[in-house]
């Protein structure tokens, strides 16, 4: 499962989730993408469920990318415990997810492998997702792609 080495603290706040990813919102490595269009947290667990799932369809073909990192710890008390005397140990770690967040990228591979192998990845995550597909650099008159 995926989580830190180390971390600064060992509990921290909840937090919110509002407003969209300013971060991680494009395409970076690959050709298409799954992106976020709904908060959540994602846990190791879930990423790793997805990445099975992933990179089974594909047959191990082409390059997939994992553009979330889960760490923050979510804590949890124990069953039959009374209130009071302090917060809970850590029990699992989420990655905070934000709308337009792009999740997972892949490259490598057809077009109608990488939608069905994102589409069952997608499966396996707590939010509604969406395929992204990079656009084709436009040639101008005179001009090279970049």
């Amino acid at each position: 499962m995926l989580m830190p080495k180390r971390v600064k603290r060992r509990r921290v706040f909840r937090g919110r989730m509002k407003g969209k990813a300013m971060r991680g919102n494009f395409l970076a490595y690959g050709d298409y993408g799954l992106v976020a269009t709904e908060p959540a947290w994602v846990t190791s667990q879930q990423i790793e469920a997805a990445r099975i799932a992933l990179t089974r369809y594909t047959k191990r073909g082409g390059q997939v990318w994992i553009k979330i990192f889960p760490d923050k710890p979510v804590t949890e008390k124990p069953a039959e415990t009374r209130m009071g005397s302090g917060k809970g140990s850590p029990e699992y770690w989420v990655a905070v997810v934000k709308p337009g967040r792009v999740l997972f990228e892949v490259k490598g591979v057809s077009e109608e492998i990488a939608r069905e192998a994102l589409r069952l990845a997608s499966h396996k995550l707590p939010l509604k997702t969406k395929f992204l597909k990079r656009e084709e650099k436009k040639v101008e008159a005179g001009g090279e792609a970049q």
